[in-house]
């Protein structure tokens, strides 16, 4: 085993020379840096980092192999049916399983650990159904430092690895002292919408400027994007507004709903809009109005604007599956929504486009499309941050893009 890490090759040396207690003064190191270990570029780049994840085996049930899940980037070589890069190696003569990445020194991923206790073939299987089982009982680091991100459907919490020039997300973490705002949940129309309202808030105080926010059961109950709420109103980058986190309502509702589907979004203007100017004072100057989402969910606010642009002046797109409609990837039929910007009259919108570097299946319909939209004269906004498609880099994304679009409300 070539070991990439100076700490690691630190430790074997230590361990062939048996030095007493060099596995313990190593584990003590890891726990007091956190993990991964990030130690200077092998090959002397300066924005890059070399990145080591470590798992410490149980003696009680060691391990037979042992994955790294590195989001999105995992994700690549599932695709291409080849999870063997990503098998850790244990380091001989210890409980130390590793792998090293260089990796750009601005990167942001989440992380998890997929503990094997069985052959390797079947540990490294890549069709659905496997990758499905991998997930569902996929671990966090025990020795990050950084708060874990939440998941969803049972599955365990990821950690988040966010290297030293990655974007600062200073709004995400919950502060003492900040003002907490009203979470509430309501049922519109059959449907479950998580709701956050500013600090004293009024209903007779608007009108207020109203966020719509898609695949609202993360955002609100999971992820509680509430708190970057508080901490944004707290500093002065957004001004109080209503944020209506609508539920999706299980995945075949989604695939449904956040397809271009000109039903839900015509729900979303003429029944939750109307609803929310009622309950809660919410505005309905389109100008302070944002819808925004992820994937699908990008896919459909950058719709919302196209669709209705008298009721949603602002679209946050954060990797967005503008590859759709499904199966059309390679042929004329795909990339429908950016071929009607394309011809159709220009609208009075704003549009803000996000997606990550690492997002090989996204990156090119998103650079196509913010390409349409500056060649027909649309306000819009592109960013390119070096992460995958991954809830840890989309917090961020989202808090900056709210606050760029209504911070002047």
């Amino acid at each position: 085993m070539e070991l990439q890490s100076p700490a690691l090759r630190e430790l074997a040396h230590a361990v062939r020379h048996g030095i007493p207690d060099a596995l313990g003064v190593f584990w003590r190191y890891a726990a007091t840096r956190g993990t991964p270990l990030v130690e200077p570029d092998p090959e002397g780049d300066p924005a890059r980092r070399l990145v080591t994840f470590l798992w410490r085996d149980d003696a009680a049930r060691p391990a037979t192999d042992v994955l790294a899940l590195l989001h999105t980037v995992t994700d690549k070589d599932r695709h291409a049916k080849n999870l063997a890069p990503h098998l850790m190696e244990k380091v001989p003569g210890t409980d130390v399983w590793a792998i090293s990445h260089r990796l750009r020194a601005d990167h942001r991923a989440s992380y998890q650990f997929f503990v094997a206790h069985g052959p390797r073939e079947e540990t490294l299987r890549a069709d659905r159904g496997s990758w499905l089982r991998v997930l569902d009982t996929a671990v966090p680091d025990p020795l990050s430092t950084r708060p874990q991100l939440p998941s969803r459907d049972g599955r365990n919490p990821s950690s988040v690895m966010e290297l030293p020039d990655a974007p600062v997300q200073e709004w995400a973490a919950p502060r003492p002292g900040t003002a907490r705002g009203e979470r509430t949940e309501a049922v519109v129309d059959g449907r479950r919408v998580h709701v956050h309202l500013p600090a004293g808030h009024r209903a007779d105080g608007g009108p207020y400027p109203v966020v719509v926010l898609l695949d609202g059961e993360m955002w609100g109950p999971v992820l509680d994007f509430g708190t970057a709420l508080d901490n944004l109103y707290a500093d002065g980058r957004l001004p109080g507004a209503v944020t209506l986190m609508v539920d999706t309502m299980g995945r075949a509702r989604r695939v449904a709903d956040l397809s271009c589907s000109e039903e839900f979004v015509d729900w979303l203007a003429d029944v939750l809009l109307p609803w929310a100017a009622r309950s809660y004072g919410a505005a309905d100057d389109p100008a302070r109005t944002v819808v925004a989402g992820q994937s699908a969910g990008g896919l459909t606010a950058a719709f919302a604007a196209f669709r209705r642009p008298e009721r949603f002046g602002n679209a946050l797109s954060q990797s967005g599956s503008f590859w759709w409609p499904d199966g059309t990837e390679f042929d004329s039929g795909s990339e429908w929504l950016t071929r009607q910007f394309a011809v159709a009259e220009q609208r009075p919108v704003r549009i803000r486009l996000e997606v990550g570097l690492q997002e090989w299946m996204l990156l090119p319909q998103n650079r196509h499309l913010r390409n349409v939209l500056e060649a027909r004269g649309y306000d819009v906004a592109y960013d390119e941050f070096n992460g995958g498609h991954d809830y840890a880099c989309w917090r961020g994304g989202l808090a900056g893009g709210l606050a760029a679009l209504l911070g002047g409300s």
